[in-house]
């Protein structure tokens, strides 16, 4: 089992030190994933580790430990805190308890005690780990769930079978509301890590997911979640569309917290919003198609379709199955992936009966998709050689139908060449206007990753791993440096006083933009100017 992180906060090192080498924290279960001297810097390290445990003074400057916990607490309701001060303060301790701390002791910390305390945290962690991994527990629940009728009449409105039953009278005897004013749909897909014979199975594994995702939702949006085939499917009802924002991040957050969880990469898909129920299993197309694109954005979060590809409707005809395969290899496949898929349908075409005008209805229709796919990226029809395109004469000049596959892995190998410079050149872009959005606001000390998102009108966390990827650097750490290196020719080049540059790069606490200076220079901006 992987061991529990744990963050040390204090603004004396020689007290971190110690903390960190007076216990031998693997035998007990956890690891020091870090450690940092103030709240403001404490807050940046938890949103990359994502730590159990944080152990925090009070006292410290910028941000004091239990303003820094209040924070932590509204990012990762998890988390598990032991507090430590110099002082005996009634009021101190009583705040701690509201904030659901382990412990609140008293310096100089004994490390017997410190062991102890940390030997019942972790009994703690593990018993709610346990709850959740329990292989008999989950196993009985999976069980249970497996006859339940109503998941079948939500599994119809996901695929788009026809409403042929009453849905009135099925939503009333399965106690299920589905009138809403707009629905959107999402799907997990689990990848175990390792073939470790303690893992849990993947129907497992969606199960213990399915409760994580009813549990999370339970008092943010009403949704239905169930298990289907190797998915875990959310169907979400909106009062507007303003909470398909909400969606989207509860989504992202589920994935994180199932990662550690499940020991396995967890990755979300998330359709489009429609205003009928009629609609539900395009966005349930959408987002099964949305969380392909993983291999561009990594695993471990929700990918909203808007954020990966542009919208162009899906029309229905006889080929949709087949061709929609083809199409998604052409956006997110390799060369050779997108080469099996249409050869494996060609195989199958060959062993149907098709006469040479389905055949002909069947090209005319793939080739009208892939120039809708051509105008969705903004591609030209001649720069993938389709801009005088005739199906019915070409295919009366081919000899057999391999030399229909190679005409059709030729026109799919040209788009998906395409597409991938178009997306690479798209991702560019948005790495450019990201980083000319911090120049124009760098001086706003409420600039954000939530403000910045907004403007470019994507996911948080689409955009940090877009924006990681193409500066090779966090959106924090990047806004620190544009911000220091202003700082730094504001110093040369100016009279003005320290606290008056502070405010012109965006710092609005003269002291803690002296400290993040002299943590980026190694001198304080005093001694810099001299």
């Amino acid at each position: 089992m992987s061991l529990y992180k744990v963050i040390l906060v204090d603004d004396e090192e020689e007290v971190r030190e110690a903390i960190r080498k007076r216990i031998d924290w693997e035998s007990i279960g956890f690891t020091v994933a870090g450690t940092a001297e103030n709240g403001e810097e404490a807050l940046e390290l938890a949103e990359t580790e994502e730590p159990d445990v944080v152990m925090t003074d009070i006292q410290m400057p910028f941000m004091d430990g239990l303003t820094m916990l209040r924070k932590l607490k509204e990012k990762l309701p998890d988390l598990r805190s032991v507090i430590f001060s110099g002082y005996d303060d009634f009021e101190y301790a009583k705040e701690a308890i509201r904030l659901e701390a382990e412990e609140y002791i008293l310096k100089p910390v004994d490390a017997d005690e410190l062991k102890a305390i940390f030997l019942r945290i972790k009994e703690r962690l593990d018993e709610q780990m346990e709850q959740r991994r329990n292989v008999e527990q989950l196993s009985r629940y999976y069980e249970e769930i497996r006859p339940i009728m109503k998941e079948q009449l939500i599994i119809g409105l996901l695929e788009g079978r026809e409403l042929q039953f009453d849905l009135e009278r099925y939503q009333r005897d399965y106690d299920l509301e589905l009138e809403s004013a707009f629905y959107c749909a999402g799907a997990f897909r689990i990848t175990p890590i390792g073939d470790d014979k303690d893992t849990l199975n993947k129907n497992l594994m969606a199960v213990s997911l399915k409760q994580i995702v009813t549990e999370r939702f339970k008092d943010v949006l009403p949704v239905e979640a169930f298990v289907y085939l190797d998915t875990v499917c959310v169907l979400a009802r909106l009062k507007s569309t303003a909470q398909h924002r909400v969606f989207i991040n509860e989504m992202d957050k589920i994935c994180k917290i199932a990662h550690k969880t499940l020991d396995a990469d967890v990755c979300a898909g998330i359709g489009r919003v429609y205003g009928n129920a009629e609609s539900i299993h395009k966005s349930f197309i959408e987002a099964k198609d949305a969380f392909h694109h993983r291999i561009f954005v990594g695993e471990n979060q929700a990918i909203f379709i808007n954020d990966v590809e542009p919208s162009y409707p899906i029309e229905d005809y006889v080929s949709e199955k087949q061709i929609r395969h083809i199409l998604r290899q052409i956006k997110i496949g390799t060369k050779e992936s997108l080469e099996s898929e249409i050869h494996e349908f060609i195989d199958k075409l060959k062993r149907t009966n098709i006469n040479l005008n389905q055949l002909q209805i069947f090209y005319a229709e793939f080739v009208v998709e892939l120039l809708r796919l051509c105008r969705g990226h903004g591609i030209s029809a001649a720069d993938v050689g389709m801009s005088n395109i005739n199906t019915n004469e070409e295919l009366t000049q081919m000899a057999s139908m391999d030399a229909f596959a190679d005409r059709i892995s030729e026109l799919s190998n040209t788009l998906r060449e395409k597409i991938g410079s178009e997306r690479l050149d798209s991702t560019k872009k948005f790495a450019a206007d990201a980083r000319q959005y911090i120049a124009d606001h760098y001086s706003e000390s409420k600039l954000s990753v939530d403000e910045i998102c907004s403007h470019l009108g994507v996911g948080t966390s689409y955009f940090s791993s877009v924006f990681k990827k193409e500066t090779g650097k966090s959106f924090v750490t990047y806004l620190t440096e544009v911000r220091m290196n202003e700082a730094q020719r504001l110093l040369d080049t100016t009279d003005e006083k320290s606290y008056i540059i502070a405010g012109m790069v965006g710092y609005e606490e003269p002291n803690y933009f002296s400290y993040v200076f002299k943590k980026h220079f190694g001198v304080s901006p005093s001694k810099y100017r001299q």
